[in-house]
Parts: structure tokens; C-alpha cells; sequence
């Protein structure tokens, strides 16, 4: 049997799709206690709001090591069938010969994006529940410093802007014009339409500051821009109506939270 074959074959075990649609409440967990955290940063307190910032709120809790190693397996199934799909398409669970498809370029480096991303923090996950996980920031600060030391550094720190500025856009264009739909099993429904649109406007606008503070981290020779999205949360926060615009970026994150709760029943596998 060839590799894409056996992919395939594995993708078609309803076991593991199950196992797969276990992150996706991960997923939703981590995006409402980041819009937790937003909030109690609305409101003065002191928070990184961000998936490392979610994960140590989750590790100061009763119980958090066993919930972290959880998350961390959710992630790391969601993210090893993305990889399925960088190699054979998406939704492959739709198809049984989905390894004999023609599958768009675009749709499996999409996929090989979003592995990469869930295997991060899978691991990120792991560092906490063994006690040497980092504030995302405090590393992204580190990080950026020695970069922006060298003309290669700095190109390098703009491109991950633009990168993930195009992540963001991507995602209000996703919300705004309901392409999110033709990610679920069924129809919608006003409720799973309401909470799709305001995820993913919500967090693809804080997601587009975000990109938008790393490329502006270079020119202002200052790291802690380049703290990706902790950084623009606070950046908003900091101007003239920035406690209103920080809840309704709370909200953002807090619908995709929920909406991911959806995924787990309605996501196209």
C-alpha cells in the first residue's frame, strides 16, 4: 500500500476522527480564556493575551497539569489530521478514496499552516504541564531582539508580519462573507452563523493588528511589538476607547470559542 493510501485508510477510521474532533473543544477552551484574560486586561489587570497566556491560566488552576496534558493531546490529534490532509486534501473523511483526488495546492499548504500551528501549541501545552513552559511575549521579545540586530533579522520579522497580518484579513473576509459555512456538515442555523461571523471577524481584526505591530517592530526598533498578538491586545488597550474596543475583542474570541464548540459535532472531517 502507498503512503497516501495508508494516510487514507487511517483518515477513514471513524476512531479517529473522533479522537481528531477532540481539538476542536480544546480549540474553544483556549479561545475563552484568552477572551477572559482580554477582558480582566479591559479592565486594568495584569495578563498576556495569548494561547501561552491561556495555557498558564490553565496550569494555576486546581488540576491543571491533568487539563494540560489534555489540551495537549486534543491539540497534537487535530493537528496530525491536518497533516493528513496536507498530504491527501481536505476533508478526506468525506471521501473513501480520497488519496486518488487532485487536491489544490493552496488547500493542503492551508492545512500544512494550521498543522503546524496545533503542534505548536501542543507542545507549548506539554512545556507547562512539566513546568518549563514561557509567556509567549517573553520569548517573542527575546526572539525579535536578536533578530532585529541584522538586516536579514528585520526582513525576516516583516515577512512573519505580513504572514500573519494575511491570516487575519483572511479570516474577516471568512466571517463577513460566511465562507466558514462550507466548513460544517449542515446548513448553519442563526445561532453557529452568528457566533462563525463574530469569531472570525472578531479575531481575524486582532489578528491583523497583531502582524501589523511585528512589521512595525523593525522600523521602531522596539521588540515588544513583536509580541504578536499579547503586544496589539495591549496596543489597543492603550488608546482613547481602548477598554470598549478590548471587549469587543473579548467577544470575537469568546463566539469562535463557542463556535468551535460547533465544530466538534459539525466539521467536515
Amino acid at each position: 500500500m502507498s503512503f497516501k493510501g495508508a494516510v487514507n485508510r487511517a483518515t477513514g477510521s471513524r476512531t479517529v476522527e473522533v479522537i481528531a474532533r477532540s481539538g476542536y473543544p480544546v480549540n474553544g477552551v483556549l479561545h475563552l480564556l484568552i477572551a477572559y484574560i482580554i477582558v480582566r486586561i479591559a479592565f486594568g489587570f495584569r495578563g498576556e493575551a495569548d494561547q501561552t497566556g491561556a495555557l498558564a491560566t490553565l496550569a494555576d488552576q486546581r488540576g491543571g497539569e491533568s487539563s494540560l496534558w489534555i489540551v495537549a493531546a486534543g491539540l497534537l490529534a487535530l493537528a496530525m489530521w491536518r497533516l493528513a490532509e496536507t498530504v491527501i486534501g481536505l476533508h478526506p473523511g468525506e471521501h473513501s478514496h480520497a488519496h486518488l483526488r487532485e487536491s489544490p495546492l493552496v488547500n493542503r499548504l492551508k492545512a500544512f499552516g494550521l498543522a503546524l500551528l496545533y503542534l505548536g501549541l501542543s507542545f507549548t501545552a506539554a512545556q507547562f504541564a512539566l513546568g518549563v513552559g514561557r509567556q509567549g511575549s517573553e520569548r517573542a521579545v527575546g526572539l525579535s531582539a536578536r533578530l532585529m540586530r541584522t538586516e536579514g533579522g528585520n526582513l525576516v520579522l516583516v515577512v512573519v508580519g505580513a504572514v500573519i497580518a494575511a491570516i487575519g484579513a483572511y479570516l474577516v473576509y471568512k466571517g463577513a462573507m460566511k465562507k466558514f459555512l462550507r466548513d460544517l456538515t449542515v446548513r448553519g442555523g442563526l445561532l453557529i452563523t452568528v457566533l462563525g461571523m463574530c469569531g472570525h471577524i472578531g479575531e481575524g481584526i486582532v489578528l491583523f493588528a497583531a502582524g501589523a505591530s511585528v512589521i512595525g517592530a523593525p522600523f521602531l526598533r522596539d521588540p515588544s511589538k513583536a509580541a504578536g498578538l499579547d503586544a496589539a491586545v495591549k496596543t489597543v488597550g492603550h488608546t482613547q476607547f481602548g477598554r470598549t474596543l478590548l471587549l469587543f475583542a473579548a467577544v470575537g474570541f469568546a463566539a469562535y470559542g463557542l463556535y468551535s464548540f460547533a465544530l466538534t459535532r459539525y466539521s467536515r472531517m
